[in-house]
């Protein structure tokens, strides 16, 4: 009876460390597989970047055309595709999708809209990119190898902010800037004091409600950055899951450069 039993427990001890195994490999193959569909997006967007050819042609058609032309092909792929997010000297260099009809689909689909727990960078199915919206909040997963909006949580080190200070998102028709406003850290799906729903401030009614939205963002901020923003300004706010509490999140908002 007792060997029986010493049988059966190893059988599961064996059976664990078997699922385990899987499911270590699977998240290296498909590390390296969304690795790879980044990288070469990457090199597409670099390769069609305005050459002496579009220069040229700059010269005689509009920023929006030329804009199109870079971000193009890319589009032709995957029409979700609503921008281009860059921050220098970090991994943060993804196309930015926008599912309206189904608002979480890249959280857990990358860009060829295939399973992976990766996801996506993606706007909030309320904001309106081209208009734009007052705040476009964009979501991306801190991923343990670095990749996706992992190096948000880097700005929690003001030096880092100090050699980071803007943020390119570009959509499809222009090339934008965003100067850092304030970095804090919050929680979500919780009705604690503590909480600060970032993600309802989309455009703003009023000044006075706009003014909330920034006063809140610095009452919060890890540090001073000494910009701000005004009512007029258009914003965009970053996010991804912070890890030292419970549903946490690091939130970055920045301002549009004029």
């Amino acid at each position: 009876m007792k060997k029986n039993i010493y049988v059966s427990i190893i059988g599961i001890f064996l059976l664990m460390i078997i699922i385990s195994g899987i499911m270590i490999c699977h998240h290296y193959k498909d590390s390296a597989e969304q690795n790879e569909i980044y990288e070469n997006l990457v090199e597409i967007v670099e390769e069609t970047e305005i050459s002496e050819d579009m220069e040229s042609k700059a010269t005689e058609s509009t920023e929006e055309e030329t804009y199109s032309v870079q971000y193009d092909e890319l589009f032709q792929q995957n029409p979700d595709m609503v921008g281009w997010i860059k921050i220098e000297d970090t991994k943060i260099n993804y196309p930015v999708m926008q599912s309206i009809d189904e608002p979480n689909f890249y959280l857990k689909h990358g860009f060829d809209k295939s399973y992976t727990d990766y996801g996506c960078p993606y706007v909030q199915e309320n904001c309106d990119v081209f208009a734009p919206s007052d705040n476009l909040v964009i979501y991306g997963h801190h991923m343990n190898d670095g990749s996706m909006f992992a190096a948000l949580d880097d700005y929690k080190s003001k030096s880092f902010w100090k050699e980071h200070k803007t943020i390119t998102f570009d959509t499809l028709t222009q090339h934008n800037e965003y100067e850092i406003v304030a970095v804090f850290k919050t929680v979500v799906y919780t009705s604690s004091p503590e909480s600060f729903k970032y993600y309802h401030f989309t455009d703003a009614e009023t000044e006075a409600e706009f003014n909330d939205y920034i006063a809140k963002c610095k009452e919060l901020a890890l540090y001073d950055t000494g910009v701000s923003a005004e009512y007029g300004d258009k914003l965009i706010t970053l996010s991804t899951c912070e890890y030292s509490q419970t549903n946490g999140r690091i939130v970055v908002v920045a301002k549009m450069m004029k």
